[in-house]
């Protein structure tokens, strides 16, 4: 008999994270820094707009674009917050959270061996969504000094006559980095110069910190007609299990990802639609409240990864610390598998996202400060075991 996997479905690389999560089920008492979820239950008024739709009977399928309240609440929710109009008939796709989004956004801009610049340390589904779309990732990595900003001489480097669109995902998983304005605007003149489609995952722009101002990719001068806006509710929200996601972008691009997403999807969740039209809103103060809830995790994790001498750079958006384990002598691999098994912590090693995350891990905030402080206690336990905190961290 023939071997029916596909040569496809054989080059895609499992996911870097799943492992770990894999390992951390079989064992107790696992204090995990590795989920990349919101530790808060979506707040009551949103979560009732759901269980209350359902409730009156509304089960059935929504238009395949999302349901029309839901796409008039995104259309003034990114006009209010970035000044950027579209309009929600035809510029407004709601999909099955970001991830649903990513791949359409990749089907419909992609022919068979495009390329697509991928700035990393990046989300393990970015370059596998390219994959799936039969485009070619090419994977721009970032460096420690530049606080894993990407530049545009970065980008330069890796421009072919192949390239036909850039993806960056800013604030940033795994490294909690925020684009300053120079930047965006050295990737933006890149962009308009090379003629690229950009497809900017924005799904934490809500979760920055210290001041900073989230900058909308599609808000620059001459981005909006070339930029792919993707986001959601999942991280602002807390709501991560309703599953809504929504791509803005010029009328054309979104009638092609729409031609996927009818086929593959039909539409999202109704319920879940209902309470994003909520959260949309009136969820102002729940963000409020979360955040400054994250930005004292922040403060906490970063803080307490410089005490232990794996240096850390400040993050300053979503809910990740980056930080290194040079000091260690260990490789970020040997580091976590040695941490989970020993002394019963849970991070992802830096390379799951990137080249160029090797030599750190990535350790999610998104857990409650008690969480967070045992887990630092257990992470000085085993560097005090192996010999590797310095005498006046001890």
């Amino acid at each position: 008999m023939r071997r029916f996997v596909s040569q496809t479905a054989d080059r895609l690389r499992p996911s870097g994270i799943r492992k770990y999560f894999d390992i951390a089920a079989t064992m107790e008492d696992v204090v995990t820094l590795g989920i990349g979820e919101p530790n808060f239950v979506t707040p009551d008024h949103i979560l009732q707009a759901g269980v209350q739709s359902a409730l009156k009977g509304q089960t059935g399928y929504t238009s395949n674009s999302g349901d029309p309240c839901l796409r008039q609440a995104i259309s003034n929710y990114v006009g209010r917050l970035y000044g950027v109009e579209y309009h929600p008939e035809d510029e407004i796709l709601v999909t099955v959270g970001v991830s649903e989004a990513l791949f359409l956004a990749m089907k419909a801009v992609l022919d068979p061996g495009d390329e697509v610049l991928v700035v990393e340390p990046c989300f393990v589904a970015n370059p596998a969504a390219v994959e799936m779309a039969g485009g070619v990732p090419v994977m721009v990595a970032t460096k420690p000094e530049n606080e894993f900003q990407v530049t545009g001489n970065d980008l330069e480097a890796h421009i072919t006559p192949r390239t036909k669109a850039l993806l960056i995902s800013y604030p940033s998983n795994p490294t909690g980095a925020v684009l300053s304005d120079e930047n965006l605007r050295q990737v933006a003149a890149f962009a308009e110069k090379y003629d690229l489609v950009v497809i900017s995952d924005e799904i934490y722009e809500r979760l920055v910190y210290s001041g900073h101002q989230h900058t909308n990719f599609a808000s620059l001068p001459g981005m909006r007609e070339r930029t792919i806006v993707l986001s959601g509710m999942s991280k602002t929200f807390a709501m991560t299990g309703w599953r809504v996601g929504y791509a803005t972008a010029p009328a054309d691009l979104i009638a092609a990802m729409k031609k996927f997403h009818q086929y593959l999807i039909m539409s999202a969740p109704t319920m879940g639609q209902m309470a994003a039209t909520e959260a949309l809103l009136h969820g102002e103060d729940d963000v409020a409240a979360m955040r400054q809830a994250y930005d004292r995790r922040r403060r906490l994790i970063v803080e307490g990864f410089n005490r232990l001498g794996l240096s850390c750079f400040e993050p300053r958006g979503a809910f990740y610390a980056f930080p290194s384990i040079a000091s260690t002598g260990m490789d970020e691999e040997t580091f976590c598998e040695r941490l989970l098994l020993e002394d019963r912590v849970a991070l992802i090693p830096g390379s799951a996202f990137g080249a160029s995350g090797a030599g750190y891990v990535r350790a999610a905030y998104a857990t409650s400060e008690a969480n967070i402080s045992e887990a630092l206690a257990r992470i000085e336990r085993f560097l005090q075991r192996h010999g590797l905190l310095q005498a006046e961290m001890v």
